[in-house]
């Protein structure tokens, strides 16, 4: 027969434990360079889908104005 579930639950809490000590955990220094690199690309991802965006619009409006220009 199966094991009782509270002695499942503690055996899983104690191996999660000892995987927990096997985790490679990084530095301050690691970790605040790798958190500036994400913000910069985010930053820098949003302003290029920014402009992509603007200038879709742009070419749109553009489009349209031409078309109902000539529509009269």
């Amino acid at each position: 027969m199966s094991e009782p579930k509270t002695s499942r639950v503690r055996r899983f809490m104690k191996e999660v434990g000892v995987e927990m000590q096997k985790v490679s955990w990084p530095t301050k220094q690691e970790l605040t360079g790798s958190t500036v690199v994400v913000l910069v690309i985010t930053l820098l991802l949003t302003l290029y889908v920014g402009v992509i965006d603007y200038g879709c619009k742009q070419l749109v409006n553009l489009l349209v104005s031409l078309g109902a220009g000539g529509a009269g």
